[in-house]
């Protein structure tokens, strides 16, 4: 038996001229019209979407890897925050002069406690594309900075078997020198140095090595391989290696956040400067991106402007050149 009310309906819809009403049993998805309008049907399913293609997934994919590789991805993120208690990661990273990105590490390293003597880091995102589709190699450099803050000098071994040579690298300073019976020493860890330089005489014989010492193998493009023994010694003894590291980023220290503000910015200016040096000016800024962080502060993201050589300086410094050669 129906219910009652359902009774009363179909009883109320069949006195309506031009009305069917569907049995109770009957599956259907017309719905009844009153009076003479014809009867309709509804549909609910959802609007369809465009389907993008695989081929379109994949580039879109590729894009935005190849963007996070070079340091240009970007979320889209929100307007200026409100106060200063905020999440970082919504919000665009505020960008200071240098000056002032020093003076925060110094008070977050006193607010935190923390060792004073910790090392200050440069990260720098590099822009390695050239021409069509040529890229700067990756490449390792050793300067001297302005001011030094290693407490050791670094150990340097000398390659070569001639008397004289041995006796000027013995009196500059070397802490290994010899010529191929150190090959298996060094094979055998019981000799490590910092850094590994030779003369041209001796390097044919060096190449059982190339695997164990890899990058620290004497190159004259590394300035590890030349006839000024002195000259080298003098460099790599004191000197500060950095090298560019996936693809495109270089992360050194440059000082100790106890050193007065100008030593580390003037550090940081002779890295950059001579980062610079690996790429012509005429395909614009290398540096992309400059960030400074202490060993247990937070990074602090850098304006680099004012420490990238400008076209001009180049154009001069060429012209020097050239007319000290005329």
């Amino acid at each position: 038996m129906a219910a009652p009310g359902r009774c009363c309906l179909r009883r109320v819809l069949s006195e309506i001229p031009n009305c069917i009403f569907p049995r109770i049993d009957q599956c259907t998805s017309v719905v009844p019209c009153l009076g003479n309008t014809a009867l309709s049907i509804r549909h609910y399913a959802a609007a369809k979407t465009a389907k993008r293609s695989a081929k379109d997934a994949k580039e879109k994919t590729s894009e935005a890897e190849e963007a996070k590789k070079k340091g240009t991805y970007r979320r889209k993120l929100a307007g200026k925050p409100m106060d200063d208690v905020y999440l970082t990661w919504l919000y665009k990273r505020p960008v200071y002069e240098a000056e002032v990105a020093v003076d925060m590490l110094k008070k977050f390293q006193q607010l935190d406690f923390t060792n004073a003597k910790q090392y200050v880091y440069a990260n720098l995102n590099l822009d390695m594309a050239l021409e069509k589709k040529k890229k700067v190699d990756q490449f390792v450099s050793t300067i001297h900075l302005p001011y030094p803050f290693a407490n050791e000098m670094n150990k340097v071994l000398v390659f070569t078997e001639n008397a004289e040579e041995i006796k000027i690298a013995k009196e500059n300073g070397a802490a290994f020198v010899g010529g191929t019976e150190l090959i298996q020493k060094i094979l055998d860890d019981e000799i490590n140095a910092d850094f590994y330089i030779a003369v041209p005489a001796i390097i044919t014989q060096l190449l059982p090595l190339k695997n164990k010492l890899r990058k620290k193998f004497p190159k004259t493009s590394r300035k590890t391989l030349g006839h000024d023994i002195p000259t080298m010694l003098e460099l790599f003894k004191t000197g500060h290696e950095y090298m560019v590291e996936d693809e495109n980023r270089i992360r050194t220290r440059i000082a100790t956040l106890d050193m007065p503000n100008e030593q580390i910015i003037a550090n940081l200016d002779a890295i950059i400067k001579d980062v610079c040096t690996f790429k012509p000016l005429s395909y614009g800024p290398f540096v992309q991106r400059l960030i400074i962080k202490g060993s247990s502060t937070e990074g602090l993201q850098v304006n680099p402007k004012r420490f990238l050589p400008q076209v001009e300086e180049a154009e001069t410094e060429d012209a020097e050149e050239k007319q000290a050669q005329g």
